[in-house]
């Protein structure tokens, strides 16, 4: 399709109302991505050239997503709501310019695929005026219906509008439909809002088209591509189908997973072959894990780096900002923000590492943490290569602790530690031999004294 220009028309102007929530429905997220960016993605991967975005008013979320998503996209504001027919009409202006292709998408239909875009251009390649993407239906309750007479589309009737025996039909609409580009303009200003809702549908154009002599077709793709999302339920349905097409992608290209119907994915989790993840691990935005790195079961991670061969878990924590070096182990029940820990290095349990350096081969006692926060500030921890803290230890930042450093057990680290230095900061021991004796004597008899 390199050869013919497009114009993707998204259309993301609703409050959504029926999700019961304040937030625009479009940013409503799946795999820890709005909805909206998903749409996007898909419109760039399936070859558009420009990406105009019809937007309600008052939507900067929206906006600011367009804006960081995607570089050729511009929004404009649809200011009142009557129809989808209208909400491309509040896109006119990015239809000033020539274009081969015009498609028309939707923001709250995430799992739409490249292939099922294509697949509408391909038909206007063809010499299609106008393609529609449709899908058999189970239920087609609530779905617009496709009229297929002698292979053309003649129709697409709402269900509101439609006769009993339309009603019957199984093949529906999806919404996507792709234009002539020089055609759509003027089949929008011909488009009334004689219906059940008094809306400008932009189905209407197929019927007006056919009755010029114009080419219509309908194409067919598969349900999941297509679903729709107006409330949570859907919402959840829709995650349940990408978290499904995530697995089996992993597992296809390389990823053991142990138990896949635990393992819950972003939508750019990126896995290198021979990772091994166990059950119940949770992958956040921003993480990539190199080739024969092992997730261990429970572990949650975000915004992290994993190199290969790296043991992480169970019961791991990897915030924003950690790197995990090459053969490196991270614990349970450790946690590591903003955090590199260099190749080979330990730290494995009940440990936090946070605004750090920790040095190649490098090993943590259980216990330790990095106390990065006065309260105000965030302050920074470098531990060397080949260093030993013991269990307990606090590091109180900003501190430097040399390669090749010991840190006893239980200390308190303020003062920045040599290279080979032995630091010791704890409280003296003290024996008092039998005292125990005299310490019982007189906890059982104030005991007694209490019974009485």
């Amino acid at each position: 399709m390199t050869d013919r220009s497009c114009l993707a028309i998204i259309l993301a102007a609703g409050l959504g109302t029926r999700m019961k929530s304040a937030m625009p429905k479009v940013m409503h997220a799946i795999g820890g991505h709005p909805m909206l960016g998903h749409v996007l993605e898909t419109a760039t991967r399936a070859g558009s050239d420009r990406i105009a975005v019809v937007i309600g008013p008052d939507m900067s979320p929206v906006e600011s997503l367009v804006a960081a998503t995607a570089s050729s996209a511009v929004c404009f504001v649809q200011h009142e709501r009557k129809g989808t027919a209208h909400a491309v009409l509040a896109a006119r202006p990015a239809l000033e310019a020539p274009v081969d292709d015009v498609i028309v998408l939707y923001g709250d239909t995430p799992l739409i695929t490249a292939e099922a875009v294509e697949t509408v251009r391909r038909a206007l390649a063809r010499g299609a005026d106008i393609a529609v993407l449709g899908f058999e239906a189970a239920d087609p309750s609530g779905y617009g219906r496709l009229l297929v007479e002698g292979g053309r589309l003649v129709a697409i009737r709402e269900e509101k509008d439609a006769t009993d025996s339309e009603r019957e039909v199984s093949f529906c609409n999806s919404g996507i439909m792709g234009f002539r580009g020089a055609l759509l303009p003027e089949l929008l200003d011909a488009i009334g809002s004689d219906n059940a809702k008094g809306e400008f549908y932009l189905t209407d154009a197929v019927e007006i088209a056919t009755g010029r002599g114009l080419t219509v077709v309908a194409e067919t793709g598969p349900v999941e591509d297509v679903l729709g999302v107006n409330n949570r339920v859907q919402l959840a349905e829709c995650e349940e189908i990408f978290q499904a097409r995530m697995r089996r992608s992993a597992m296809l290209s390389g990823v053991t997973l142990v138990a896949p119907e635990t393992v819950f994915f972003s939508y750019d989790t990126k896995l290198g072959a021979d990772v091994v993840v166990e059950p119940n691990v949770v992958f956040g935005p921003g993480v990539s894990v190199s080739s024969g790195a092992v997730i261990h079961a429970f572990s949650h991670l975000e915004g992290a780096f994993v190199d290969e061969g790296a043991s992480i878990g169970p019961y791991a924590r990897l915030r924003p900002g950690a790197e995990i070096g090459q053969g490196a182990k991270i614990g349970n029940f450790v946690e590591v923000k903003k955090a590199s820990v260099e190749a080979g290095a330990k730290v494995n349990h009940l440990s936090y590492i946070g605004d750090a350096r920790v040095g190649a081969k490098a090993n943590i006692g259980a216990g330790t943490i990095t106390c990065n926060y006065d309260g105000y500030n965030k302050f920074f921890t470098d531990i060397g290569a080949g260093a030993f803290i013991g269990s307990n230890t606090a590091l109180v930042a900003p501190v430097s602790i040399g390669d090749g450093a010991l840190v006893a057990a239980g200390s308190v680290i303020v003062k920045d530690v040599p290279d080979d230095a032995l630091a010791v900061a704890r409280g003296q021991q003290v024996v008092k031999e039998g005292r125990a004796v005299s310490i019982r004597a007189i906890k059982e008899r104030m005991s007694a004294e209490r019974k009485k």
